[in-house]
């Protein structure tokens, strides 16, 4: 798959799904501390989704 497409989708659901449309705060190192948070909010709620997936397939597999 070509790399920029996953990008796109991961600003896709910045946009869509959590509202984000502007930094809030001026100077590099402050954008940089946003974008980490953003980055770090995307990515957990991933592990939580696979974690979820991975325990609905163990309790409907009993």
């Amino acid at each position: 798959m070509n790399h920029s497409i996953q990008v796109e989708g991961v600003f896709g659901v910045l946009k869509q799904d959590y509202g984000f449309r502007r930094f809030l705060t001026r100077g590099k190192k402050k954008i940089e501390t946003q974008f980490f948070l953003l980055a770090f909010a995307f990515n957990i709620q991933k592990l939580c989704n696979r974690i979820e997936k991975i325990v609905l397939i163990w309790i409907y597999s009993r």
